[in-house]
């Protein structure tokens, strides 16, 4: 891991406002610097709002920022955040990304918010670098970038990368930073204005949002098949692992998830499957091997089974 840059020195922020942009990720972090201007009754940040090329870009709620300005005519910036969204690969630009690898060459931080992290990876900027993204791209996005870390988490600081995951999550990450520049009081005046707990930087909640299951033993086992959809290890084994007999995992998946274990894993890596199928260019024979399908009509008859559409539909929209 590399050492963290010097939050300390970050003043200046650039907002790199692509076409629907999530307006909650970009106005979280945009306004946890203007309201530690305000707590601090100072200065300490500045920051612009800046688009792929002279028109406003549109958030995904339809709304735009201004004013705006050109990535080809920023200022001088301490750290350039890429603000992502939905349709995040027709926002991946070849020109975009250009422009970001010469900001990278000149030695400015570079980060994400939401999917811009989709934007960095695939003009090479976090490879062997670990990173955040929102949690309903992580599996499609873990299997087209081979050579960046995406890991669970709600930001991640990784030398001169920070990258995040969308709603709050860019809120906290700039929490890390005005802690660093500004001190923890403010960080956390920052918070109280926010309705946040203060002290809440110190937390690390999950980056995806999940019920608690109220038996350990069947916590672990749901642990274990999220962690083997590749290679679905088969009930009995799960039992094994997780210490019980598969009658009592069995009867543990019925009383409290309503289904069987066999249903449960198959339903889990479906799941996977149709995130895949709408957010990443695999084949869809790779997808249904990725999901632990080693038959292509074997994954076509399930998929159409638990979803009324075949996998391909998903491509077409059909």
């Amino acid at each position: 891991m590399r050492p963290a840059p010097d939050l300390a020195s970050i003043s200046s922020v650039g907002f790199l406002t692509l076409p629907n942009h999530s307006m909650v990720a970009t106005v979280n972090a945009l306004e946890a610097l203007r309201m530690a201007n305000y707590v601090s009754e100072s200065e300490s940040y500045s920051w612009e709002i800046l688009t792929s090329d002279t028109r406003p870009a549109a958030a995904s709620n339809g709304l735009t920022l201004s004013p705006s300005r050109p990535l080809a005519a920023a200022k001088e910036v301490d750290l350039l955040l890429v603000c992502g969204g939905i349709d995040i690969r027709h926002a991946a630009l070849p020109a975009v990304a250009d422009m970001l690898r010469r900001h990278a060459r000149r030695g400015i931080a570079l980060g994400a918010l939401c999917t811009g992290s989709f934007v960095l990876a695939e003009a090479g900027l976090l490879d062997h670098r670990r990173c955040a993204i929102h949690w309903e791209n992580l599996a499609a996005i873990r299997e087209e970038f081979q050579h960046v870390d995406f890991i669970e988490a709600p930001f991640v600081i990784d030398g001169d990368r920070l990258t995040c995951t969308g709603g709050v999550a860019p809120m906290r990450m700039m929490l890390a930073l005005i802690a660093a520049r500004c001190g923890r009081d403010v960080a956390d005046r920052v918070a109280e204005q926010f309705i946040l707990e203060p002290g809440t930087l110190a937390r690390r909640p999950s980056a995806r949002p999940r019920p608690p299951l109220p038996d350990p033993s069947l916590a672990r086992a749901v642990r274990l098949m999220q962690a083997t959809l590749e290679n679905p290890p088969g009930i009995a084994a799960i039992a094994r692992h997780i210490e019980v007999s598969p009658r009592q995992l069995e009867r543990l998946f019925r009383q409290h998830l309503g289904v069987t274990p066999t249903a449960y894993h198959l339903g889990l890596r479906l799941d996977r499957a149709r995130e895949l199928l709408r957010l990443s260019t695999l084949p869809v024979t790779d997808v249904g091997l990725a999901c632990g399908f080693r038959s292509a009509a074997h994954f076509s008859t399930a998929y159409a089974r638990h979803f009324g559409r075949p996998p391909r539909a998903e491509r077409t929209g059909s």
